[in-house]
């Protein structure tokens, strides 16, 4: 049966992203590099400036900060794909798969800015803080709920139930490869732990994601600089074998060309999310005065997670010689090439690092299900539903075969960005002109606050309401 599916999936696999996805993609993101005169490199000190911004507090309304809707992002950025990710993309791809990783990231954070940008001018209020994402723009921009309910309906089974089966597989594939745990038994315990936070809401993921996210990021990245000076006369060798693999000049690892670029676009969207429609989801719960703040936030989470974290991974799997054996790949790829640079505790370290990554991921994924499930329909019991089904599908994920649950993944995760890549191409020239008043306010001095309606921006809810509260307080 796991055969046949797997045979089903990749025909399909192989018409999305051999004829459609990367050409959409990389010319998306070319597109939106261009006409928004590379704001992606232009505003890197302003994106950290945002960053640090405090959100304001209305009528005792608990909202969520800059900081923390940036953490909410890279958490389910920052989780399997760059650690498992990058392992599969260099055994499937070669080490030319990583260079084309980075041009999805460089070419992304344009595509980021726009995605999260427009999520921000439609977004709404909901109970406990703002909610938006791809669905509510498709039906405000475009007025096409139709197409927003389908959107919602694939984010909701491919973040909420797809990805976080690879989430919770790769975690028990770890602990297993380290202390040889049984994968039931790790799914069992990361299902219950999934269960306690995510009947929590979303203060609590947001708060366990500022928390976790950076401080694993940041210990993950100095054991990556130390392997990187134990190695620094390798390096410069290292980055010749991926430049050379990305070009078809060596291919004596991961097949030709094709493989490098077609495995590259597909993991590096799958670790930096950019033009996949879920970032925005994060995006949209922060408080802040202009959409273009959390636009610039969510282009430097690409930055991060891609440029930084996958190229750490990268360079510690492609200076040990593990992975010319290619007897292990995935996650174990990691761990045993770190074994090799620093000794046999290193395993222990990934298991953990991977368990909190992946954790973080899985209760970011939950909530971009969550928030487009009540899209949808505000039903507390198709909320309950969806829990039930999401702490489902992380157990049956601890126990799938490795192939089966990335295999899924890819294809899920291409339909919803097709759907998304059409959404942000037609809405693009009104993130444009939100950048163009946020950049005139700038040059002005001020603090920007964004206004839609000096800009001929229409069904905006949330900024709608606040510029009536601000003219009855004038008034």
């Amino acid at each position: 049966m796991e055969a046949v599916l797997s045979g089903i999936i990749d025909a399909w696999n192989g018409i999305l992203w051999g004829y459609v996805l990367i050409a959409g993609l990389l010319g998306i993101g070319i597109y939106f590099t261009i006409v928004s005169r590379f704001v992606q490199f232009r505003f890197i000190g302003e994106m950290i400036r945002v960053l640090s911004e405090k959100p304001e507090f209305k009528d005792g309304t608990k909202n969520i900060s800059p900081f923390k809707s940036f953490c909410v992002g890279a958490a389910t950025r920052i989780g399997t794909g760059n650690l498992a990710g990058v392992a599969v993309a260099i055994t499937l791809g070669g080490p030319g798969a990583v260079f084309w990783m980075w041009i999805v990231a460089l070419l992304g954070g344009a595509t980021a800015f726009i995605e999260s940008t427009l999520a921000q001018v439609y977004k709404i209020k909901g109970t406990t803080s703002f909610r938006g994402g791809p669905a509510y723009y498709i039906q405000k921009g475009l007025k096409a709920r139709w197409l927003g309910i389908i959107f919602a309906v694939l984010i909701a089974v491919t973040f909420g139930l797809i990805f976080n089966s690879v989430q919770s597989n790769t975690i028990a594939l770890a602990f297993e490869n380290a202390f040889g745990m049984n994968r039931l038994v790790m799914g069992l315990i990361i299902t219950a732990i999934t269960g306690l936070v995510i009947f929590g809401g979303v203060q609590r993921i947001a708060n366990l994601s500022s928390v976790i996210v950076p401080v694993m990021a940041t210990l993950y990245l100095l054991i990556a600089i130390g392997v990187l000076i134990m190695n620094i006369t390798e390096l410069p060798s290292v980055i010749a074998l991926i430049v050379g693999h990305a070009f078809g000049f060596e291919q004596a690892f991961g097949g030709a060309i094709g493989a490098a670029i077609m495995n590259g676009v597909k993991r590096g969207l799958f670790s930096n999310e950019a033009g996949m429609g879920s970032a925005p989801n994060a995006a949209a719960t922060s408080t802040t005065s202009h959409p273009a703040k959390q636009g610039l936030i969510q282009s430097l989470g690409v930055f991060v997670d891609t440029i930084l974290v996958c190229s750490a991974t990268a360079f510690i799997i492609l200076l040990a010689p593990v992975f010319q054996t290619g007897e292990v790949s995935g996650i174990e790829l990691l761990q045993n090439s770190l074994d090799a640079h620093i000794g046999g505790w290193a395993g222990i370290f990934i298991s953990i690092a991977i368990f909190l990554f992946a954790f973080s991921s899985i209760i970011g994924s939950y909530y971009y299900g969550e928030t487009n499930i009540e899209f949808i329909k505000q039903s507390k019991t198709a909320l309950f539903i969806f829990r039930i089904a999401t702490m489902a599908f992380v157990l049956i994920g601890s126990i799938s075969s490795l192939s089966l649950v990335w295999k899924m993944a890819d294809l899920f995760m291409a339909l919803m960005t097709v759907i998304n890549l059409i959404a942000i191409g037609l809405l693009g020239k009104i993130a444009l002109s939100v950048l163009r008043d946020y950049e005139k306010q700038r040059k002005e001095g001020k603090d920007p606050v964004f206004n839609p309606s000096k800009l001929g921006i229409k069904d905006t809810e949330a900024w709608d309401d606040e510029e009536k509260e601000e003219e009855k307080a004038a008034g």
